[in-house]
């Protein structure tokens, strides 16, 4: 078996060492040359770009500054015409110059002469005299009062001094004034629109140069190492043309070079790499294929230890996880390892093993579903994972099959879950736990020899007998509302439990005219207005009232939680308020607003007896059914 694996790393390195090396040598000098061009073309993008920038920044500024300068000799023309001592005056002109910020201030008379100025020597010049001045005669033939001529930056006809010159029609008689300026800021801006200036300022790699070349001449506007003569093959014009895509063309002393040509309007910006660095860089790649070789001879190495872990030490491996994934109770694994008889025989027996566990549990769910009662039981323990429980388990918990599942196969799970279902058991018990609305369990919890067992069962029919009776012997059948022996219970906790500084008051309420609707429309219809009065006292925040009927159509309430007795009349009128909104209808004839008198009494001592609350209440409400009806009154001592 050894013969055979090494025949077969033999055959896998010669193999690999072959293509890897003859695939590499191809296909890098190719990706090495796509490189180089698409590294030449980002560049040429961004030479572009710069220049397409440089030239609009430009173009704005000259329109910014052609603004500012008309605006400036506006402004000059504006003084001048209505300070007409400054006329003839220099050191008034200059200052006037200083003020508006300009190097040159001029009035030229309706004949074309400069009669006053900035610069004493240009006092007496005849614009007819030279082409530059002349240019602004046309302002003295022009019919529009707002003429102007702003002149491009040129040599002036005085000194040849490069200036630019703005002038502006006079409004208060014919003449011209002019100011103007030397062109630093424009001139900079040029002098960095040059491909001298921008190649020089451009980050190359070592050995790449860059040139522009006139595509009508052939003449070199630029070079990143200065200009110089070039006579080499690869800045010829008519050889350019051919590296559109990238190509090599001689160089100096015969050198090879890589040159990538693009055209950009009436030029060709290019770009050329001794060819001697792209082999430099080959070389290199070619180097790291050895490393790409004793990679491969890892990975053979590799493989030929996988083929004996995979038939021999892969085996019990797995079969040792498998069994420590059984202990910790993941019963549900299935044992299957291949690869030889005697590893499969192992798994059909550990399989057979552990089904006979998970039986057991099966069989005490079938006992217990025979016998008929509602009970279910489980068991854990830490060093064991899982946990085993019987089928009804799920059903009393009120559980999902996949929450289950998830709660069996993680014990600490299941021990949480099962210590926030016992946290609280239900008023009155002590191991009655409320599962939801209409389910609640008894449990039954225990441990023994480190093991946790639990016994459930199902006491939701006691509990909700219990609790029905509860209800019965606390509320009216009728209204719903408190009895009042459990109204004066709750009150009374009410009262002495209430915060120092808070008002509390008790109402008693008696329905106006029941009798007569009992009489007149029948029991059927007194008990309806009944229901209707006690759902208007079920409206009320819970917050603030406590509700009951006393007997009959006589009624109490307890308000609390307030503030001030304010606040307490503000919840009556609110209470009162709806009462009167709601109407019942008595017959198919007849319907009425629900009426019902009161009276209340306060306190703040939180000492005081519900018993005598309730009396006074009962005294004001007495006070009130003897004077009127619908309203209701407080109990004034």
């Amino acid at each position: 078996m050894q013969k055979i694996f090494i025949r077969y790393v033999f055959v896998i390195m010669t193999a690999a060492v072959f293509m890897i090396f003859v695939i590499n040598c191809l296909l890098t000098m190719h990706s090495l040359e796509s490189q180089q061009y698409m590294t030449f073309y980002t560049k040429s993008e961004q030479m572009i770009h710069t220049l397409e920038n440089n030239q609009m920044e430009l173009s704005i500024m000259k329109k910014n500054l052609d603004e500012d300068y008309l605006t400036r000799a506006r402004a000059a023309a504006y003084v001048l015409d209505r300070q007409k001592e400054v006329a003839m005056n220099v050191k008034e002109m200059q200052y006037l110059a200083n003020l508006l910020n300009v190097d040159e201030l001029h009035m030229i008379d309706e004949n074309g002469i400069i009669v006053s100025a900035s610069v004493p020597q240009y006092v007496g010049i005849d614009m007819n005299d030279h082409p530059q001045t002349r240019a602004f005669l046309a302002i003295l033939e022009s019919e529009d009062e707002d003429a102007y001529l702003i002149q491009e930056s040129q040599p002036n006809a005085a000194e040849n001094k490069i200036m630019q010159y703005v002038g502006v029609a006079r409004k208060s008689r014919k003449g011209i004034v002019q100011v103007g300026f030397e062109p630093t800021r424009q001139m900079e801006a040029q002098s960095r629109n040059t491909y001298e200036y921008i190649f020089s300022k451009f980050p190359t790699d070592v050995g790449e140069e860059f040139f522009a070349v006139d595509s009508s001449t052939g003449e070199v506007l630029g070079h990143s190492a200065g200009i110089r003569e070039f006579t080499a093959e690869y800045c010829q014009l008519d050889q350019l043309v051919e590296c559109t895509k990238g190509a090599y063309k001689n160089g100096d002393d015969g050198k090879s070079m890589y040159v990538f040509a693009r055209k950009y309007g009436d030029i060709l910006i290019c770009a050329a790499l001794p060819q001697s660095i792209l082999l430099e860089r080959l070389k290199e790649q070619v180097f790291s294929t050895l490393i790409y070789l004793l990679f491969v001879e890892a990975i053979v190495i590799l493989l030929l230890n996988y083929l004996v872990k995979r038939k021999v030490v892969n085996g019990i491996h797995r079969i040792m996880e498998n069994l420590s994934s059984i202990t910790n109770g993941n019963l549900d694994i299935k044992v299957t390892v291949g690869g030889n008889r005697e590893f499969e025989a192992l798994s059909k027996g550990i399989n057979a093993m552990v089904k006979s566990i998970v039986n057991i549990s099966d069989r005490i769910s079938a006992i217990i579903e025979i016998s008929g009662v509602s009970l279910a039981a489980y068991e854990y323990e830490p060093e064991v994972n899982h946990v085993f429980a019987t089928s009804g388990l799920r059903n009393l918990l009120d559980i999902s099959d996949q929450k289950a599942e998830a709660l069996y196969h993680d014990f600490g799970k299941f021990d949480q879950y099962m210590q926030e279902i016992t946290a609280v058991p239900i008023e009155g018990e002590t191991d009655i736990y409320r599962i939801n609305d209409a389910k609640y369990v008894r449990i039954h919890m225990s441990k023994s020899q480190g093991k946790n067992l639990g016994v459930i069962t199902d006491v939701s029919t006691d509990v909700l007998e219990k609790k029905q009776m509860q209800y019965e012997n606390t509320h009216d059948a009728l209204t719903g509302l408190y009895k009042f022996s459990y109204f004066k219970q709750i009150a009374g906790e009410i009262l002495m439990e209430m915060p120092a500084g808070s008002v509390c008051a008790v109402v008693m309420l008696d329905l106006d005219f029941f009798k007569s609707i009992n009489d007149t429309f029948g029991h059927d219809a007194g008990d309806k207005y009944l229901q209707c009065f006690a759902s208007v006292m079920q409206s009320m925040p819970l917050d603030h009232f406590l509700t009951a009927r006393r007997s009959g159509d006589e009624f109490c309430m307890m308000i609390f939680g307030c503030s001030d007795k304010a606040e307490v009349t503000r919840l009556l009128d609110r209470f009162y308020e709806v009462l009167g909104n709601r109407r019942i209808d008595l017959s198919l004839e007849e319907s009425r607003c629900v009426s019902a008198s009161g009276g209340f009494a306060c306190t703040e001592d939180a000492e005081e007896s519900i018993e005598e609350l309730l009396n006074h209440a009962d005294e004001a409400l007495y006070e009130v059914k003897r004077r009127t009806k619908g309203v209701y009154g407080e109990y004034s001592g």
